[in-house]
């Protein structure tokens, strides 16, 4: 099967989503005839080497796109430049007699951008598309203000339904890729030919791991996230304040942001600082230890598209607390930990420290989700398996008929 992978940025030495991109495209590259398309930052190892498996074709990526990693993060504002370069390299190639099976527009993970892809007559797809959740109206006051790019998204709802480049795109597409389900209610206003949730991230390995015996009446909570309101590290202390009957119960943040000073505030505030630790940001080493030293995984963000750190927990036999809500409510199921309703601040915190209490009352119970959270994890999430299950959808794809394409814009 021969198969053209774009993505704008792909790169095993980065982060984010150029390593992600990676991660996908090395893994598909050793089960089908792979093509790879990108651009590639200057001083960095070749794409062609990083990817021996694969046929790859790259271009300098545009000087301005470097000038500020944040705003390029979020906007992606090379992506015209990317896409008017992908329809030039595949215009040629088709005309040299050149033909792909299927084609795939891996990034940008967010839902914004109109596809060269629409352009062709080749069966393509596009995603894992993320999907921005909104702020449940009872934690709208905590939020504070987004930065400006990031209210943007605002305008999102408004592009799916009046943006004719953006509505073919995706309306035209085989299949549309969902990091979780709720990513098809927020491209609704599109009719979509096929939707398949799929996370986008992976894992590398699972070893068995066997965890020491919880200590009676102790409990290790631990919390890893950027130090924003969504993350629910607020939450998490806030349960505290209603298990003080378990002294033994503590809490990890391994963290950097604006929310740990308020975080820390609400502590003292609360009368439990002595049982929170803020670490601050960690290296990566650091918070595998964090993962394997402690009981439980509390992860109450309640506005998380995806939830790749979850991942990596259950790696770690970690059983998790989390929001029943976006992609922890799909990658979380009941045999491996506990979602909690998204209600009000003051009821959300009540039932975390509801949820955090059977663990503690239940250590043979929780040695178990920890054990479940790792087969989970290691039957789905390891990168070969994730391969292996997009191939059999392009299969299935190439199996199907064609259906009415929408009119492209």
């Amino acid at each position: 099967m021969k198969v053209l992978l774009i993505a704008p940025n792909v790169d095993g030495t980065d982060v984010g989503e150029a390593y992600v991109a990676f991660k996908w495209a090395e893994a598909l590259a050793a089960k089908v005839d792979l093509t790879v398309l990108s651009f590639e930052r200057q001083g960095r190892r070749a794409l062609a080497d990083q990817l021996p498996d694969a046929r790859v074709i790259t271009w300098p990526e545009p000087a301005f796109a470097r000038r500020h990693e944040r705003l390029n993060a979020m906007l992606k504002p090379a992506w015209p430049v990317f896409a008017l370069k992908v329809t030039g390299w595949l215009k040629a190639a088709l005309a040299k007699g050149e033909r792909f099976d299927i084609t795939h527009q891996l990034m940008p993970q967010a839902a914004r951008y109109a596809s060269p892809l629409r352009r062709f007559d080749i069966p393509y797809i596009i995603g894992p598309l993320g999907g921005a959740l909104d702020t449940p109206e009872g934690f709208k006051a905590e939020a504070g203000s987004a930065p400006l790019f990031t209210r943007l998204r605002a305008l999102d709802a408004f592009r799916f339904r009046w943006d004719p480049g953006l509505r073919a795109s995706y309306a035209n597409a085989a299949c549309i890729l969902g990091v979780a389900p709720h990513v098809e209610k927020v491209l609704g206003a599109i009719r979509l030919q096929r939707f398949e949730p799929m996370l986008e991230l992976g894992i590398d390995d699972a070893p068995e791991m066997h965890r020491t015996a919880l200590q009676h009446g102790k409990l290790r909570l631990l919390h890893v996230g950027r130090g924003v309101r969504t993350k629910g590290l607020r939450d998490a202390v806030r349960a505290l304040a209603h298990l003080k009957d378990l002294p033994g119960v503590t809490l990890t943040s391994a963290g950097a942001g604006e929310e740990i000073a308020l975080c820390k505030a609400e502590a003292e505030r609360l009368g439990v600082a002595d049982r929170v630790t803020f670490l601050g940001q960690q290296p990566r080493a650091s918070i595998e230890d964090l993962y394997r030293s402690h009981d439980v995984f509390l992860f109450p963000s309640f506005r998380e598209p995806a939830g790749g750190v979850l991942y990596e927990a259950m790696r770690n036999a970690l059983p998790i607390v989390t929001a029943a809500r976006g992609g922890p409510d799909y990658i979380v199921d009941d045999s491996c930990g506990f979602r909690i309703p998204v209600t009000t601040p003051d009821q959300f915190a009540k039932d975390i420290a509801a949820s955090v209490r059977l663990c503690a009352a239940a250590p043979q119970r929780l040695a178990q989700l920890g054990q479940n959270a790792r087969a989970k994890v290691a039957s789905e999430g390891l990168w070969p398996t994730k391969a292996a299950r997009l191939v059999a959808l392009y299969q299935d794809i190439l199996a199907g008929q064609p259906a009415q394409p929408y009119p492209i814009g």
